[in-house]
């Protein structure tokens, strides 16, 4: 039996890129100068095709220098977690999972925080030491997970996973406490990244942002049939010829990747990868196919929007990121929480 779930397709994903455009442009433009829309679009459109943009556009270098990158950077940012956490919340089978639920976000912090706090500079790389020093410990958290997780439990179990990285968050947030105490000097600074902040982004960042998202996002669409298989359960997946294990190793490395570079560019963005994706199931289903593809859109509008907030709520002061997306997402997760009992008691 069909219904609008099922019916999801081609009109649909077109209204969610019509979406993402539209709410695209209206960050850009607006600000602590407000820019007509049809400037914005007509500075970008010069931009990259290389003509010359006209002199009745005023400031065209604020769109271009620093709101453009900055756009970008929020909606790569909010697609990446936002798929991160569809896809942790099909693999662990828990409706609270998101892309922190394995500790990697927690780890990638760390490691950024000691860039910032000991002034890690690579000079031989092409980015600052707080990108390279938080994918290193994304990654060094996810081995220290699953190491832990395999050694109490040989199967690496959904329950064994989630607990593994809840204590280890909570053991890095501890060290996170230590670390910031004796950091006196760049207490300000580390406090404000840890909020989540995207202020200051570059072209440079956002090609980081796309390709990781191109590389580790097309790894975790590719395995949306796996992800439905585990919503029937572990044993059941085994049964229709669905490596498990295999299947856990990869996404849980694609998500520690992803969520490695979004927290070294932005900082710790909560909520986005918990509550988009349950919006987004409202209105797909939860079927994976489409589910993934439509959180891509739906994060990184969610983020733009919350970016937006950030930015004129308190002009000319700014507010991290982190803060809006939690006073919102804390505030939606529990209309949905609320919304989803009274329907399933009625």
């Amino acid at each position: 039996m069909s219904n609008k779930k099922e019916s999801f397709g081609i009109l649909e994903y077109i209204i969610f890129i019509g979406v993402v455009f539209f709410t695209f442009a209206l960050c850009v433009s607006v600000g602590s100068v407000t820019i007509p829309i049809r400037d914005t679009i007509t500075t970008i459109w010069n931009f990259l095709w290389g003509i010359p943009i006209p002199d009745t556009i005023a400031m065209p270098s604020i769109i271009l220098s620093v709101r453009l990158p900055r756009v970008i950077c929020v909606a790569l940012t909010g697609a990446s977690l936002s798929i991160c956490g569809g896809a942790m919340q099909g693999l662990l089978r828990n409706p609270l999972a998101d892309g922190s639920t394995l500790g990697v976000s927690s780890g990638a912090s760390l490691g950024a925080v000691i860039a910032i706090a000991f002034g890690i500079r690579m000079p031989s790389f092409p980015f600052t030491g707080t990108m390279v020093m938080a994918i290193i410990f994304a990654f060094l958290s996810l081995i220290i997970i699953l190491t832990l997780s395999y050694k109490m439990d040989f199967s690496l179990s959904t329950n064994t996973i989630i607990l593994i990285g809840v204590i280890y968050s909570m053991f890095v947030s501890s060290v996170l406490s230590l670390i910031t105490t004796f950091a006196s000097d760049r207490v300000k600074q580390i406090t404000f990244w840890l909020m989540g902040s995207l202020s200051g982004s570059s072209y440079e960042n956002a090609l980081v942002l796309f390709i990781a998202l191109v590389i580790f996002g097309m790894i975790i669409l590719l395995h949306a049939r796996e992800l439905n298989a585990f919503a029937i359960g572990e044993e059941n997946a085994r049964h229709i010829g669905v490596n498990v294990k295999r299947v856990k190793f990869i996404i849980m490395i694609a998500v520690s990747g992803l969520i490695g570079v979004c927290v070294s560019i932005g900082g710790t963005i909560g909520f986005v990868g918990l509550v988009v994706p349950h919006m987004v199931r409202m209105l797909t289903g939860p079927n994976h196919k489409r589910l993934l593809p439509a959180s891509l859109f739906g994060g990184a509008t969610f983020l733009m929007l919350a970016d937006l907030i950030a930015r004129i709520l308190l002009n000319p002061l700014e507010l991290p990121i982190g803060v809006v997306t939690s006073f919102i997402g804390a505030i939606l997760f529990i209309y949905i929480f609320y919304s989803s009992r009274r329907k399933s008691h009625a």
